[in-house]
């Protein structure tokens, strides 16, 4: 294997992260990963990792550890706000033999995907600040990590990994700033107290929808709500807001939504920015991966799923081929058009959601319930290309 013995660094203990470490591992690469908190967790709430990011986790040997902790989703609902009618229902129960889709707490993913990199033998270190990236260069074979604390690190790979606000992408890019959508989302988790299936419901009302699904054996409930607001100055993951805006922003919602949001106490707050794919996901001895090269709007649930995804195929990428500049243009050339349609087609989901004019809405959700009950698969089909997709045979 060429990647046997080769030292690896990772920065960022997130899913993609940690992903990248054991598949690195597993192909015989010296592998650590370095986390600026104090302990490798996520903040945050549920995901859904549908079929192409599962494949993934079977492939790193985690299959049925994360089947014990996930919950499998029968079906997406999409429903009207005033009621909580169902208008369409995608039966997920219908998909191909082997096409699950899942709904886990992210922080249940992290320390299922920590634990099995350190029982590899995986090094993570903690309170490591990445300050800057240095690529490799002819004087200085390996690519450099200067950290907060004062200490240098270097390594033949860099791989950054470190999120939104990633160290290494502007070093490789030109620096070009998000704009916001005109979108903000609350998240929390509830206990499941409205007796909410194992489905996603995809709640639709004006200008704004909720999405919710169960988590942890069904004893909680993961919520993320969408309005369209012009006031929104920063950007992050980290915002709290009082749970009475987010009760008052969807206060015409009917169904069990009052009731899953009269249980909110604490709930996270972010302004949505679209971001462009990185053009330039690799350097001397440095590359790219995940958010760091592709953040995403959460409109189409592949966030994890295309980090996820990203770490098996660059793994793959230099084990097969020994020229380390070559295995990384492979990478990029497998992966910028695939996470670009993908980011390209969440990016117009949100609006089919916030129709505002009633008879508009009227007549679209009518249309949605015709195509379901005359023609199901028609809806349910219309992802193949994505969710089929399986990086892992590459």
């Amino acid at each position: 294997m060429s990647l046997q013995g080769k030292g690896i660094t990772i920065l960022g203990g997130g899913i993609g992260g940690l992903a990248a470490a054991l598949a690195l591992r597993a192909r015989g690469a010296s592998v650590r990963v370095l986390e600026q908190a104090e302990a490798i967790r996520e903040v945050g709430a549920g995901i859904q990792i549908s079929p192409n990011g599962l494949r993934v986790i079977e492939a790193l040997g985690l299959g049925a550890e994360f089947r014990a902790l996930s919950v499998a989703g029968q079906a997406v609902s999409l429903r009207d706000y005033a009621r909580g009618r169902e208008v369409l229902r995608l039966d997920l129960t219908r998909l191909a033999s082997g096409q699950e889709y899942r709904f886990v707490h992210r922080a249940d993913l992290i320390d299922l995907l920590a634990g099995a990199a350190r029982a590899a033998g995986v090094r993570i270190r903690l309170l490591q600040k990445a300050q800057s990236v240095t690529p490799a260069s002819a004087s200085q074979p390996e690519a450099e990590i200067q950290l907060a604390n004062g200490d240098l690190v270097r390594d033949a790979l860099v791989i950054g990994a470190d999120g939104l606000h990633s160290v290494l992408r502007p070093v490789l890019n030109a620096a070009r700033p998000p704009f916001f959508t005109g979108q903000v989302a609350w998240r929390a988790v509830v206990p499941n107290t409205v007796g909410h299936p194992d489905a996603a419901h995809v709640h639709m009302g004006p200008g704004c929808h909720l999405v919710s699904y169960p988590l942890r054996g069904g004893a909680f409930v993961n919520l993320v709500a969408v309005q369209e607001r012009s006031d929104w100055a920063v950007e992050g993951w980290s915002h709290s807001d009082a749970p009475d805006n987010l009760r008052a922003a969807f206060a015409g919602f009917g169904g069990s939504v009052p009731e899953m949001l009269n249980a909110v106490q604490a709930p996270g707050l972010w302004g949505l920015f679209r971001h462009e794919v990185a053009q330039h996901w690799h350097g001397p001895g440095v590359a790219l991966l995940g958010d760091a090269a592709h953040p995403t709007l959460p409109f189409l649930a592949q966030g994890a799923n295309m980090a996820l995804e990203d770490a098996w195929v660059l793994a793959a990428e230099l084990d097969k081929t020994p020229d380390q500049d070559q295995a990384l243009t492979a990478y990029q050339a497998r992966r910028r058009p695939r996470v670009s349609r993908a980011i390209a087609t969440a990016n117009g989901n949100a609006w089919k959601y916030h129709l505002r004019n009633p008879l508009i809405r009227g007549v679209a959700h009518t249309g949605l319930s015709l195509v379901g009950r005359f023609a199901p698969d028609r809806m349910l089909h219309q992802f193949d290309w994505l969710y089929d997709h399986d990086v892992t045979q590459g």
